[in-house]
């Protein structure tokens, strides 16, 4: 019964960021939003919508382990694992602007993470937790990107760059059922989502922390392995990175910002270990597209990123 709570609580969730995605989107053309801050915004926020369903409930219902390790967890599996394997399909060419701007910022938001988990270590407390404060501070950082965000958008376009893709208008009605739906659809399927993965965590004896990282983690990240693979089999591997670093800053700063406004997070299963691979697959693409085979990530890079989150895994396993 847990696995048919997790299946069906994942695809309810896939079914409703799509439709509130689609939804919202029709609804920003008709009102003449620019198309490019669509993608940046509504786009953005379908793929990580996932990540914000499972986290927030699972906060809700106690689960912290589940909250966080899902957005650790599904940033180390976008970093490594999704750059990876689009990689292996077609080497990922990376922008200046990328290699100088939002792959840092992407590393800062893992380094802030990190510091704001570690209260044993620098405040000297008895358990180390993600406050309510933490989290505020979490979404001062989200402001401060979605500025950066809207700045670059508005630049691109009085520079007459073409969005990326023509997004559909739908009638009003369409779209005001699609984003209902999809709400409804996150909102359920979230609840059967955590259900099932706490379950299945009891029964195997697993702990939760281990189930975050791992299967919830992968589950919630399949829509930008989905965006990743597709657009490497159109010729447009770069979009992987954009796609990546979009959705780990979204997660950490927005996600777990959100989750920890709501109610403090207690870490009890995710450790340092964990937030430091987080770190370090950061630092690694930084690396990997700073002084190799200027600025592309090859088919080898991505082989060493897909080997370095599988050495990651088994270690978790081995830890159990």
């Amino acid at each position: 019964m847990d696995i048919l709570f997790l299946i069906g609580g994942l695809l309810l969730i896939l079914l409703g960021a799509n439709g509130l995605t689609d939804g919202a989107a029709s609804i920003a053309k008709r009102f003449h939003i620019p198309s490019i801050v669509i993608g940046l915004t509504i786009v953005a926020f379908g793929t990580s919508a996932p990540e914000l369903t499972v986290s927030i409930s699972s906060a809700l219902k106690g689960s912290a382990d589940i909250a966080i390790g899902n957005v650790v967890g599904s940033n180390i599996f976008n970093t490594l694992m999704i750059v990876g394997c689009t990689a292996l399909f077609a080497p990922i060419v990376i922008s200046q602007n990328t290699l100088r701007k939002e792959i840092p910022l992407c590393i800062l938001s893992s380094i802030v993470l990190l510091i704001c988990a570690n209260d044993v270590l620098l405040d000297h407390n008895a358990e180390n937790i993600l406050s309510t404060t933490d989290g505020l501070l979490l979404l001062c950082f989200f402001i401060i990107f979605l500025g950066y965000t809207f700045a670059i958008a508005f630049q691109g376009k009085k520079e007459g760059e073409a969005p990326d893709e023509e997004i559909k208008q739908l009638p009003m009605w369409r779209s005001a059922l699609y984003i209902i739906g999809g709400l409804a659809g996150l909102i359920i399927g979230g609840n059967f989502f955590v259900d099932g993965a706490t379950g299945i965590a009891r029964s195997l004896g697993v702990s939760e922390s281990v189930i975050g990282l791992t299967l919830v983690a992968g589950g919630t990240s399949l829509p930008e392995l989905a965006t990743s693979i597709v657009a490497a089999l159109k010729k447009n591997p770069e979009i992987a990175i954009g796609n990546v670093i979009g959705s780990n800053l979204f997660n950490i700063f927005f996600v777990l910002g959100c989750s920890a406004s709501i109610t403090p997070l207690h870490l009890a299963g995710i450790t340092n270990l964990d937030l430091l691979v987080l770190v370090g697959s950061s630092i690694l693409l930084w690396i990997f597209g700073l002084f190799f085979a200027k600025r592309t990530i090859t088919r080898i890079e991505g082989s060493i990123l897909i080997l370095c989150y599988i050495a990651y895994t088994v270690v978790l396993i081995y830890n159990v």
